[in-house]
């Protein structure tokens, strides 16, 4: 696995111990400040290294302590628990490069104008059902493209009203 962010040294790490070893391991005092002190959703991909995604797992909004507990429990998920895929392998490890993307509080879009699929994130929301669509992503050049996937993987019909929102990440390779 590749990566020289903090960010992702941290999940190849989680993702290393737990395919190798069957470890979840715990933060430690020496990462890096904003992995220990900050609150964020983080979503955590994995792709071969043709570009194919291989996994993706993520929270909108924090769900844990801290940055370092969010990304790990999503770098074991989206290693082993992506429903597309079945969970990673040693022989896959060498193979798969890591990126991770640390997301914005999402905020309503009134209007659709406000939307840009190279910059914004989207989710959609129509009742119980939820989906989401991370920002600059190959293929996604519209923002209609953007909102039928997010759409698609709610659930969420097309004569069914929704709302939507917004959000920014930094990504980290």
């Amino acid at each position: 696995m590749k990566g020289f962010h903090p960010f992702v040294r941290w999940a190849i790490e989680v993702i290393e111990n737990y395919i190798r070893r069957g470890v979840v391991i715990e933060p430690t005092p020496d990462l890096p400040e904003e992995l220990l002190n900050r609150k964020a959703g983080a979503f955590v991909s994995l792709h071969r290294s043709d570009g194919s995604l291989r996994g993706c797992i993520g929270t909108f909004l924090p769900t844990r302590e801290n940055l370092a507990l969010e990304i790990r429990d999503n770098a074991i998920a989206a290693a082993t628990r992506d429903p597309r895929f079945p969970p990673l392998t040693v022989d896959e490890l060498d193979d798969t490069e890591v990126s991770v993307d640390i997301l914005s509080k999402p905020e309503p879009v009134e209007d659709l104008s406000e939307l840009d699929p190279k910059r914004y994130g989207v989710i959609v929301e129509s009742g119980w059902k939820r989906g989401l669509l991370l920002p600059d992503l190959e293929g996604v050049n519209t923002i209609e493209t953007q909102l039928e996937i997010a759409k698609r993987k709610a659930g969420i019909y097309n004569f069914e009203k929704f709302k939507v929102y917004r959000f920014t990440v930094e990504r980290y390779h």
